[in-house]
């Protein structure tokens, strides 16, 4: 595609699930969007299948000039987005193995994609390029035995990197800095949460690691934890590895605290007294201003912190727990604005903040077609 203008299809292919949304780059305008579910287990057989229905609903295949992939991990492979072609998709099948649930369906979405719109570009977008083309060794890198990175590539990576992206340039502009010369911390807070550390528009840090379990307490994941404590269950409980990873992705943190896994419900539960939601909400806080804290030191002192993803967007009860927890870098929180700001641009911190704080929605989706016109105008 030589014309940076076009309509960009951006497809997120899962196991059992296919999401997608259409832009027209002329403006930037979402023109659809869609999901398609129960992929192979009572709806479509297969992502082909769930593709032709989305023909369907969009129109002819000959209207779209590009499509764009969320695949999950590029590993070091990948330190950036990437045209598809035969090589690209070998060297995606070796990267099954940093990511066996997700990474088979992102492929198969994009082998759908070359099937069912024949001649149109397909270009690989993913979480973790943003973080591994700039992270320092020193940041990345694990003290174990070298081998183990040599062999199988043990090391972090980081995720949520095209939100991380998105805000990153989008937080530039409304500090009306060049992205060259800000600093930020950005803070990804949903079901799923990461923070970046990004220094000169460059990350230098995430809380994420080889997978998306590191870092902050999450709605089923735990977050950091001593490997000794898991290898204490495994041999007590009796638990494969298989089961283990189970355990700590799927039955942990807010999941496993609450009984719930919706920060909604558990803001609920703590404003009715419930102790347990309530050291939920104070983990949850008190990992995430640590990390803040810890970042803001890193990047040399921050433009701003910036909130996003469905907690970050939305729970002021969130985020006033966590800004609390910064008074120390003189940080001051504008409790009316703070109550009032749910899915919208706006600064939540009081005037004198050392370092103000903003809301910020991303737009993932917004950020996939926008690299995959810009790798296919170079």
């Amino acid at each position: 595609m030589k014309k940076k203008a076009g309509k960009v299809l951006v497809v997120n292919s899962g196991s059992s699930s296919l999401k997608y949304q259409l832009f027209d780059m002329k403006t930037e305008t979402r023109l659809a969007k869609g999901l398609v579910e129960r992929i192979g287990s009572g709806g479509p057989a297969n992502h082909t299948e769930a593709l032709e229905g989305v023909v369907k609903a969009l129109g002819s295949p000959k209207d779209i000039d590009a499509i764009g992939h969320r695949v999950l991990h590029g590993a070091e492979e990948f330190k950036d987005s990437v045209k598809v072609d035969s090589k690209v998709l070998a060297k995606l099948d070796r990267l099954v193995k940093f990511g066996p649930l997700h990474m088979p369906a992102n492929i198969g979405g994009i082998r759908a994609c070359q099937k069912i719109f024949k001649g149109v570009p397909n270009v690989a977008v993913f979480d973790t390029a943003f973080h591994i083309a700039t992270m320092p060794d020193c940041a990345g890198m694990y003290a174990i035995d070298p081998r183990f990175y040599r062999k199988y590539g043990i090391r972090k990576y980081g995720f949520h990197g095209t939100s991380h992206k998105f805000i990153t340039f989008t937080a530039a502009k409304f500090l009306r800095k060049p992205v060259s010369k800000v600093n930020l911390v950005t803070c990804h807070l949903g079901n799923g949460s990461s923070l970046a550390a990004v220094k000169g528009g460059c990350v230098v840090d995430t809380t994420m690691g080889l997978t998306p379990l590191a870092g902050l307490v999450m709605g089923t994941r735990c977050g950091d934890i001593d490997a000794a404590a898991v290898l204490s269950i495994m041999a007590a409980e009796k638990l494969s590895p298989a089961e283990t990873d189970t355990l700590l992705n799927k039955k942990s943190g807010l999941l496993a605290l609450t009984g719930s896994s919706d920060c909604r419900d558990i803001c609920a539960m703590a404003a009715k007294g419930d102790k347990m939601a309530e050291l939920a909400l104070e983990m949850l806080a008190y990992r995430t201003a640590l990390y803040i804290g810890a970042y803001n030191t890193i990047v040399g002192g921050a433009d701003a912190i910036v909130m996003t993803g469905g907690i970050g967007e939305n729970s002021d009860e969130v985020r006033r727990r966590i800004i609390a927890r910064l008074a120390a870098l003189g940080i001051k929180l504008d409790a009316k604005a703070n109550a009032k700001t749910h899915g919208t641009t706006a600064v939540i911190s009081a005037k004198g903040s050392k370092v103000p704080v903003v809301v910020m929605p991303t737009n993932e989706e917004l950020m996939i077609a926008r690299d995959t016109v810009r790798v296919l105008d170079k």
